[in-house]
């Protein structure tokens, strides 16, 4: 806020006051080297090439769609509400002072939510990435749910241990996850570059400018492409009262890692089409697919592109940290409201880090992981798991893009007209992910039964969040009458 401007109500002040003063028992371990790494490892996945592959020569012209309607709209919108709420919590508490307590619940549980649903999916990502990286004799491990399930369980142990010590050791897991992913986007980017300079590749032009024919297909591919590539900027913010200097350096991370991005994905895409066919595309590791087949032109290559399959390993592990580290803070701070028990909030003596929460959503996840891969192939299942934690990411982003819309009553000034616009455009764009994303992009058994588990997952899950919210109110007006 500026100076001159007249302050917000008395009670926007006083919970943004509260909220602050239960951040000061945390260490401030974030700084915007960290930030800048972790955006840049938690927004460039590694299927989203292979999503945006399908569309094909015009794959360069949807990356620019969707980047000038979703990526620049949704972080113009962070910049903005993180600067008048560095909170701890982020969107959680954005929403719940821009609207209220129950849209804040609400949309915390659905980016809960979206946290189980990408960690259950780790496991099978990382098996893929094995089998690529260790050769055909491994091709069995992503079909193995007893390897998965071990796998998963292995990683999410580890994950409790560094969660409950903090993000003093967190943030390096994320740190080198980072720098293992930027040598491997290089990697797969350099490599079609090095074959057509030495004759291997006949033909290969990074930038096509072909422009996009209009289909329910093409509307579907760049719906994912834009919410679910280019999303993740607000993750960042749940850790604001971690950070140091949040309202400063997490603008100025945004801003940094976005170009960066944008050239990842662009330039990774185009590998990807230059070595893997349509009807082969591998949606869960299409970046060491690439890669094997790019490095069977050179002798020893075949070992470098092993090395580089394995630090998506890295990659993989770095982000589901980043996902589990925001999703014990989200029970967390609704403990602080009372809308969950305290005992979530309670936290470890010696780390500062909400210890009983961390144990609470490393069993919850893998449950989720395991159960998820019952009765469905691994295609099918990576597909069901992504869809439905887009939905959940949908809803919220509905939300974060209705703050500035009509949201914020309790401050005075209204957000600027160019970000008002700038939100309802990523608000459109997001409302059609959540239309369209019920549509499966690989072979599935029965596209009906496909679309069922989704629906009712979502709108059981959120059904379940109400509840859960109600009961809390009640509880928590009883307590005070008494």
């Amino acid at each position: 806020m500026r100076s001159d401007e007249p302050p917000p109500d008395r009670g926007f002040l006083e919970e943004e006051h509260r909220v602050k003063s239960h951040s000061d028992a945390f260490k401030k371990e974030l700084g915007l080297r960290d930030l800048v790494l972790t955006q840049i490892v938690f927004v460039v996945g590694t299927s989203w090439v292979g999503t945006a592959a399908k569309l094909g020569p015009s794959q360069t012209a949807y990356w620019l769609f969707a980047i000038l309607l979703f990526y620049l709209p949704i972080a113009a919108v962070i910049i903005y509400l993180n600067r008048i709420m560095p909170l701890e919590g982020g969107l959680y508490q954005w929403a719940k002072l821009g609207f209220n307590e129950f849209t804040g619940f609400i949309v915390a549980w659905n980016l809960w939510l979206l946290g189980i649903s990408v960690m259950a999916g780790t496991g099978l990502v990382i098996a893929t990435n094995l089998s690529y990286a260790l050769g055909p004799a491994a091709a069995w491990l992503p079909a193995s749910r007893l390897f998965v399930s071990a796998l998963n369980g292995l990683l999410f142990a580890a994950l409790i241990l560094v969660t409950i010590r903090g993000l003093s050791i967190g943030k390096w897991v994320h740190n080198v996850g980072a720098i293992l992913l930027l040598i491997t986007y290089g990697t797969l980017i350099a490599l079609p570059f090095i074959a057509r300079a030495t004759g291997k590749l006949p033909d290969y032009h990074p930038i096509v400018w072909a422009l996009p024919t209009v289909s329910l297909f093409g509307l579907n591919i760049f719906s994912k492409m834009a919410l679910g590539a280019l999303s993740g900027f607000e993750y960042i913010a749940i850790l604001a009262g971690e950070t140091r200097a949040p309202v400063k350096n997490i603008g100025r991370s945004v801003i940094i890692a976005a170009p960066i991005i944008a050239l990842m994905f662009i330039l990774g895409t185009s590998s990807v089409m230059a070595y893997t066919r349509f009807a082969e595309l591998d949606l869960i590791g299409p970046v060491p697919q690439a890669l094997s087949a790019g490095a069977r032109a050179f002798g020893a290559g075949a070992i470098v592109a092993s090395v580089a399959i394995l630090m998506l390993v890295g990659r993989s592990i770095a982000v589901v940290s980043i996902y589990f580290i925001g999703n014990t803070r989200l029970p967390m701070v609704a403990g602080w409201d009372n809308l969950l028990p305290g005992w979530f909030s309670r936290l470890h003596r010696r780390h500062k880090t909400p210890v009983n929460s961390v144990l609470f959503v490393g069993i919850v996840t893998l449950i989720f992981a395991i159960v998820s891969q019952l009765g469905v192939g691994a295609q099918e299942a990576f597909q069901v798991i992504d869809n439905a934690a887009g939905i959940f990411y949908g809803i919220a982003y509905l939300a974060l893009f209705a703050i500035p819309i009509c949201g914020l009553r309790a401050l005075p000034v209204r957000a600027p007209l160019w970000l008002r616009i700038a939100a309802a455009i990523g608000f459109l764009v997001t409302l059609l992910y959540i239309v369209l994303t019920i549509v499966p992009i690989v072979h599935v058994e029965s596209r009906a039964a496909f679309a069922t588990k989704i629906i009712v997952a979502t709108l059981g899950a959120n059904l379940l969040g109400a509840l859960i919210f109600v009961a809390a109110r009640r509880r928590r007006q009883a307590a005070s009458t008494s």
